[in-house]
Parts: C-alpha cells; sequence; structure tokens
C-alpha cells in the first residue's frame, strides 16, 4: 500500500473537531461541559408522545423522499405563520436529516468547482467543510465585536462588497449567528439583499435559531425581502427549537427549481431519515405562540444567569442576542491571548469546558479569533449554577 494519505485534498485540514476533544477533556476530568451546544433537558411532551406513537408502526420505515407529508405541511404552515412566506409543501418544503445535511446539499447542488461562496465569519464549523466537499471557494467577511463590549457585532458594508468577485455563486447567511448569538438587523439584511441581487447571487439562510431570539432582537428571513424570495433557499430544523438535536429532522424551503436540485443532491446522500419523528416534530410547528415564546424566555433567563457569572470571572462578554452561546475576550485571564491553550487549560483550572472561537474562522484569518471563548447556557439550572460557582471561584 502505497497510497497514504487517504484523506482527499478537499478535505486536508478538516480532521477531528475541537468538539470532540473538548467533550473528552470534560469526561477525563469532570467538568462541567459548556463547549457542545446541545440542551440536557427533554423537549415537550406534546413532541416527544407522537415520536414514542409511531415507534412500531408504518413510520418505522422509509418516509416519502421528500418527507411525510404531513411534515412538509406543517414546515409551510410554520412558515406562513412566523415569517409570511408561503411555500407549496408539495414541492417547495424538502426534509433533511438535519440543517447540516440541508447545507451540505445545497451547496453540493448549486456549486461548481471553483465557485465562490461569500459568508460571514466566525462561521459554524460545517460550512467550510461543505464547500469544500462542493468544490467551492470560501470568501469569508469579518463579523467584528463591538468596541468596549457593549453593542452587537457588527460589519463593514466595504468589505462585504469586496468580497464578491466574478466567480462568486452564492451567499450563506446564518441568522439568528452562530457562534456570536447576533441577530441581523432589517437594515443589515437590506444591504445583503442589495448586494445579493446587484451581483446576481444565489442565497442560502441557515436559520436554526429562529426561536431562540432574546428581548430587543427580532428575527427576519432574508427571503422576506423585496426581490430575495426567488433567490433564496431557507434551511432550518426542529433540533434547537423543541430539543431533539439528536433526531436530526430538518428542512429547506424555496422556489421550485432550487428545491429540486437540493433534492437531487440530498437523496444520493442520506436519501430519507427519521421517520417516527417527522410527525413529532411537525406537531411541534403546531405549537400555540405560548411554547415558542416561553421557549426563548427561558433560555434568556440561562443567558443572563450565565453572562453574569463569567463578568464575575473576570471574562468580559458581548450579551448574545440570539442563540445557546456567549462569546467572552480571555485576554483579561489569559495575558498572552490564545483561546486555545485557555480552553485546553480551564479544565484543570476550574472544572470547566468552552471551546476557542478561532475553530470558527478561515486560518488565514485566525487572528481575529484567537482571543476570543464561546460557553453556551443552554443548560439545566443546577448546571449553569455549578459553572458559574467554579468560574467565579477560579478568578
Amino acid at each position: 500500500m502505497t497510497r497514504a494519505p487517504y484523506l482527499s485534498t478537499r478535505l486536508q485540514g478538516f480532521g477531528t473537531t475541537v468538539f470532540a476533544e473538548m467533550s473528552a477533556l470534560a469526561l477525563a476530568t469532570g467538568s462541567v461541559n459548556l463547549g457542545q451546544g446541545f440542551p440536557d433537558r427533554p423537549g415537550p411532551a406534546a413532541v416527544l408522545d407522537v415520536a414514542r406513537a409511531a415507534i412500531g408502526t408504518p413510520y418505522d420505515q422509509y418516509p416519502p423522499g421528500p418527507g411525510h407529508p404531513e411534515l412538509r405541511e406543517a414546515v409551510a404552515e410554520h412558515q406562513q405563520r412566523f415569517s409570511g412566506l408561503a411555500y407549496d409543501p408539495a414541492d417547495e418544503v424538502l426534509v433533511t436529516a438535519g440543517a447540516t445535511e440541508a447545507l451540505t446539499a445545497a451547496l453540493l447542488a448549486l456549486l461548481e468547482p471553483g465557485d465562490e461562496v461569500v459568508l460571514f465569519e466566525p462561521m459554524y464549523d460545517s460550512y467550510a467543510a461543505a464547500v469544500a466537499m462542493a468544490g467551492g471557494v470560501l470568501r469569508p467577511v469579518p463579523l467584528r465585536p463591538p468596541p468596549g463590549g457593549t453593542g452587537a457585532w457588527s460589519f463593514d458594508p466595504d468589505e462585504l462588497t469586496a468580497a464578491v468577485s466574478p466567480r462568486a455563486k452564492l451567499l450563506l447567511l446564518n441568522t439568528p449567528h452562530n457562534p456570536t448569538g447576533k441577530v441581523f438587523t432589517r437594515a443589515e439584511l437590506a444591504i445583503v439583499a442589495d448586494l445579493a441581487i446587484g451581483a446576481d447571487l444565489l442565497v442560502l439562510t441557515d436559520e436554526v435559531y429562529e426561536h431562540l431570539v432574546f428581548t430587543g432582537a427580532e428575527h427576519v428571513s432574508l427571503a422576506t425581502l423585496p426581490g430575495m424570495r426567488e433567490r433564496t433557499l431557507v434551511v432550518s430544523s426542529g433540533g434547537k427549537t423543541f430539543n431533539t438535536t439528536g433526531w436530526k429532522i430538518g428542512w429547506v424551503c424555496g422556489p421550485v427549481p432550487l428545491v429540486s436540485a437540493v433534492r437531487t443532491a440530498k437523496q444520493f446522500l442520506t436519501y430519507v431519515s427519521g421517520g417516527p419523528f417527522q410527525p413529532a416534530i411537525a406537531a411541534g410547528l403546531r405549537l400555540p405562540d405560548a411554547y415558542f415564546a416561553g421557549l426563548a424566555a427561558d433560555l434568556e433567563r440561562r443567558r443572563d444567569v450565565l453572562v453574569s457569572g463569567l463578568a464575575r470571572a473576570g471574562l468580559p462578554v458581548v450579551s448574545p442576542e440570539a442563540t445557546y452561546f456567549a462569546t467572552v475576550d480571555v485576554r483579561p485571564v489569559q495575558p498572552d491571548g490564545d483561546g486555545l491553550a485557555f480552553c485546553r487549560s480551564l479544565p484543570a483550572r476550574a472544572g470547566v469546558v468552552a471551546v476557542p472561537s478561532v475553530v470558527f474562522y478561515d486560518p488565514a484569518h485566525a487572528a481575529l479569533g484567537r482571543h476570543l471563548v464561546r460557553f453556551a447556557f443552554c443548560k439545566q439550572d443546577e448546571v449553569l449554577a455549578e459553572a458559574v460557582d467554579r468560574l467565579v471561584r477560579m478568578a
């Protein structure tokens, strides 16, 4: 055998994720794991009971390729209800194995080798790998934390415009944004929309945190802006909204030609998934408004607990407007500003695990995120209280 290394050149540099390293550290040291973003409490009984009832029935078998009709109908109703967007469940909604597959299938379907993808960084770590698998080229635009930590993360419109070259094919937008917790404002979305229309870009939006938005912020889907529905694929999932991240039930909505293209790629990835979970997520999407409002309010309270604790531990926080995550600047307690070193030492120093934000940046721009670290607050009260106590004692 003389062919090693076996990993294709497209995926060189995409090794084991830092999430695996940090989770292993948490297990080995008995630390409180505030690294990976998953909730540690069950979802609503109205959703879980439907899944339990579906097991042992024909739902155990292959669903239809596009997804069970009842889920596609529920997704279309949900989009109309919360964003005013009308989609035909027959051919403008596609069920996927989580949002990650929806995003990956869209990139595989729409990109030719060498096509450029404009997106903001820091970015969810699967984006770069999916673009690479599709043969595309990243053109990241930095989001910058507010000076002094007060206010929201922002971008420079001129830098965004400069990132769009003649090879640009697609713009990928994540709002509410992981890992920063930023919610793009209507004014910011208008800038993005004008650029996409002017440069004739396709748009892919990741909106999985759409219901985890806190007081003072408003989630707006880019597809609702004038001229955007016909060029935009909207991706979301049930995992974050119903505390069912392991079910991997996602979807993509958009105009028929774009959804058809994604379906072509998706059918050769997982083909279908999660039969008994699909009617359960359909039931969840039809829960009353009070459920979604209560979900956001409860998570906002947990955010405040962690943000307050981090501040007492000497770690300045840009208080997130949405999502599961709070970002801190470690330089006050890590003089060399090395967030990765901070995270690797934190289990021994405080018995807490976090994730270095540098992994969410393009390697060429690692310096932008070297001093930043992400903590997750989607945990039970006693877990957050213990983590805060340990961090304050460290300080």
